[in-house]
């Protein structure tokens, strides 16, 4: 194991990213992937819960105006709680990635996705070429 790994089993974005190229995806980054992605996803889960409680506690009022901003303010907590979800999911994907020896590549063209763009985004699963591509088709199709 390398010395900047060896300090406290984690490095530094920075260090990542002055990584060689023939170092992508090896054992010190994808351990560093899976930490974020773990906190990330613990993190998910304690808003979840907090906006499930938050529903429950809603208390009944008489006042129709009071009643409409209750009711927008839970719409909008649901919205979020959606969001929060179906980005749950996708850091559980890109942990299972982890797992199996796949992440960090397109899963279109295989291609490395690249440092930079999964520490934007951990949970990508396209490079930045392929994603482009999508978006591109998306819009074309509408």
């Amino acid at each position: 194991m390398n010395t900047i790994a060896a300090r406290n089993g984690l490095i530094s974005e920075s260090e990542l990213l002055a990584m060689s190229a023939d170092d992508y995806m090896n054992a010190v980054q994808l351990e560093f992937f899976r930490q974020r992605l773990e906190e990330l996803k613990s993190e998910l889960q304690e808003n979840s819960a907090e906006t499930r409680l938050h529903l429950r506690e809603t208390v009944a009022t008489a006042d129709e105006a009071d009643r409409a901003t209750q009711e927008e303010e839970q719409v909008l907590e649901q919205r979020i709680r959606d969001r929060e979800l179906k980005l749950l999911h996708k850091v559980e994907s890109a942990l299972r990635r982890i797992e199996d020896g796949s992440y960090g590549y397109c899963e279109v063209s295989g291609e490395p996705i690249g440092v930079g763009r999964l520490l934007a985004r951990p949970t990508a699963t396209l490079s930045l070429e392929e994603q482009e591509r999508h978006e591109r088709a998306e819009r074309m199709f509408r």
